[in-house]
């Protein structure tokens, strides 16, 4: 595998305009992310709170990202040879990680570092939703795992589970981060081919 064929994937697999969305969110946060949405809160009487739209956009960019795996050549890519996966993993792992850099670029040049680390890894968890998401409900729903993941954190913010809230050193904001991603990970990875040769088992 070569950096051509990366290249050829990614023209065939949107990755120039996934990156377009990725760098558009990391600059309306930039901009805007401090401004506070009024929404009601369950958790606190049914009164509204302000909730930072920093908080949330990392959920719109970890559904962005979620589109690199559709497209026209969805289907051949799922029951392609394991060269083919090999190439798939890897143009995967390139745009998630030129996601974090670029989220994180931005954010801490706006707001600090410590930002930057909490919004990647609020990306990391809801990217990895996004994943489970498309596993159980196809590619164009996506972002409904992670929505609805979002609405406790709206409803009762500043809980233990609310991991916007917590700091970037924060060992269980990571640990729920690594769990995330191994379940959309393992959701991704059991195509159809995979689930049947191992129920033949």
């Amino acid at each position: 595998m070569t950096g051509s064929d990366l290249l050829r994937y990614a023209r065939v697999h949107r990755g120039a305009a996934v990156l377009a969305g990725v760098s558009a969110v990391a600059l309306l946060s930039a901009v805007f992310g401090g401004t506070r949405i009024a929404l009601p809160s369950i958790g606190s009487g049914g009164v509204t709170t302000g909730v930072p739209y920093r908080q949330e956009l990392p959920l719109l960019t970890a559904v962005f990202l979620t589109a690199m795996l559709g497209g026209p050549m969805a289907v051949h890519d799922a029951m392609g040879a394991s060269a083919m996966h090999r190439v798939r993993a890897a143009y995967c792992t390139a745009l998630v990680l030129a996601a974090c850099a670029v989220s994180f670029g931005v954010e801490a040049f706006a707001v600090g570092p410590e930002a930057g680390v909490v919004f990647v890894r609020s990306l990391l968890i809801w990217f990895g939703l996004a994943l489970l998401s498309v596993r159980l409900l196809g590619h164009q729903l996506g972002w409904v795992v992670p929505l609805a993941s979002a609405f406790f954190l709206v409803w009762y913010p500043g809980s233990w589970w609310d991991w916007t809230m917590k700091p970037a050193a924060d060992l269980f904001g990571w640990a729920v981060a690594g769990g995330a991603l191994f379940v959309g990970l393992a959701a991704t990875a059991m195509t159809p081919w995979r689930r049947k040769t191992f129920l033949m088992r």
